[in-house]
């Protein structure tokens, strides 16, 4: 898995066009996954989730994914589980102070969105981490807030109109 998570950081760039054109496509089934139900499709594409992002990124299934962010690197692989690093204990050559043998997540993460058209989102600090999503599907939870935008911007427009 690691050999595959170093692939991933390293091919970041790829990985986002990837991204953004599979997350334009998803979102376009907005409305068909709240329309099946967001609580009836959360075991079946947190099952595929955690496969596909499980091979690819090692990822922990934080229920709320900052890939795109954080240079295709699950920060969540962090021993210490920093939401926003890297922490004062990285080594001089890079590597954890809790596994020494282990290069730093962040500054992996770091190396990874220096190489995205996104680059500087990684400055920007991530929200702490909602224990209470855990396991959960982050796609169905964007498709779920996408949908809750538009509502509410709809709502506020009609509003205006009246």
């Amino acid at each position: 898995m690691y050999i595959i998570r170093q692939w991933a950081t390293r091919h970041a760039r790829s990985l986002e066009v990837f991204y953004q054109l599979t997350a334009r496509l998803f979102h376009a089934c907005d409305a068909i996954w709240v329309g099946i139900g967001i609580a009836r499709l959360e075991r079946p594409f947190a099952v595929v989730e955690s496969w596909t992002k499980g091979v690819l990124f090692d990822c922990r299934m934080c229920g709320r994914c900052h890939l795109s962010v954080t240079g295709m690197t699950c920060v969540m692989n962090c021993p210490k589980a920093i939401r926003n690093g890297p922490c004062g204990g990285v080594r001089a050559n890079g590597h954890c102070e809790v596994k020494p043998a282990m290069p730093c997540v962040w500054v992996e993460a770091w190396k990874g969105a220096q190489s995205m058209r996104l680059g500087n989102a990684i400055r920007v600090p991530l929200a702490p981490r909602d224990h209470a999503i855990e396991g959960t599907s982050a796609w169905l939870r964007l498709s779920a807030e996408n949908i809750d935008r538009q509502r509410t911007a709809k709502r506020r427009a009609d509003e205006v109109l009246s």
